[in-house]
């Protein structure tokens, strides 16, 4: 029996229609919406899909979106004042710097970057005062992809106090969050990454399996309990056609639209895991809808904690 799929995009949508009501509110009582700033610096292709995501979303939402495109040969020190000029404007509510940026800056810029925005308006929750909130299980802003992980599990009546929950992946922005959110809530929580001895068997354990790894189909058949939840974060390009065939076979729909478009996206889920796993979120449609939701709903919140409506 293949898994019931779980759907992100729906979720996603029941989610911005109970904010829409407060959006209102605040900017009837603010005489002015929600904002959120995003900053995009270069020209990576997924990063200008990613924002211009957003950007819709929030619009659609009723909240002012404004996009700061920096060219990829920025210094660090212009981007820097950027932000400490966003972190100054009082009609600013949310700020976002749109990862990964350009190589030419550096590996420490991207936190050096993070650090320097206001914790009021750090909207993916990436500051290290948020972080610590986290921690302490009191965030306001948490990380939107876990935060949205956790939404889906809820609404979908997904058990998770007692359940064996395995993160693959320990990413500030997403193994360790979510890690911590599922321990939160009560499940017992093991992490794994590319250190881990006998991978595989240590994700078979798991009720509740997230994939946040990023390296496409890397779990199979082997890796998932009959019947577990598997939760597929990652987000990967492919555009070399036998990978396309090695992971879903000639003939498929995923490589006629390949050949239509000359890439696809998948996750770190391989097609097989949909008849061994009792739950699964598809890839696209799953998590990244969620993960927009819960950006909007933490500018929401970072508004109306910064001017209460």
């Amino acid at each position: 029996m293949a898994a019931r799929l779980l759907s992100g995009t729906r979720v996603a949508e029941a989610i911005r229609a109970e904010f829409l009501p407060a959006v209102a509110a605040f900017t009837a009582a603010a005489g002015r919406a929600p904002a959120l700033s995003i900053v995009l610096v270069g020209d990576n292709p997924a990063s200008q899909v990613y924002v211009r995501n957003k950007e819709r979303a929030g619009a659609a939402a009723g909240l002012t979106v404004t996009i700061h495109r920096l060219p990829a040969s920025t210094s660090e020190s212009d981007l820097l004042a950027l932000v400490r000029r966003l972190n100054a404007d009082p009609a600013c509510d949310g700020i976002l710097v749109q990862a990964p940026l350009p190589h030419g800056l550096g590996k420490a810029a991207e936190q050096r970057v993070f650090d320097a925005i206001d914790p009021a308006k750090d909207v993916d929750g990436f500051h290290p005062h948020n972080v610590g909130l986290l921690v302490q299980g009191r965030a306001t802003l948490a990380p939107c992809t876990p935060s949205g992980v956790i939404e889906l599990l809820e609404r979908e009546e997904i058990p998770m106090a007692g359940r064996r929950a395995v993160v693959l992946g320990r990413s500030e922005i997403v193994g360790k969050p979510m890690a911590l959110l599922l321990l939160q809530r009560d499940a017992t929580v093991t992490i794994c990454h590319s250190r881990t001895q006998d991978l595989a068997a240590r994700a078979a354990e798991a009720d509740i399996l997230v994939a946040a790894i990023g390296r496409p189909a890397l779990v199979r058949r082997s890796f998932v309990k009959p019947g577990a939840v598997v939760i597929d974060v990652g987000i990967n390009a492919l555009t070399a056609r036998q990978q396309v065939i090695d992971i879903f076979g000639e003939g498929s729909e995923r490589l006629k639209s390949f050949d239509a478009k000359g890439s696809t996206l998948v996750g770190d889920v391989h097609p097989e895991v949909e008849h061994v796993a009792g739950c699964l979120t598809p890839v696209p449609g799953g998590v990244g809808p969620l993960t927009i939701a819960m950006l909007l709903k933490n500018t929401l919140a970072a508004a109306s904690h910064r001017a209460p409506a």
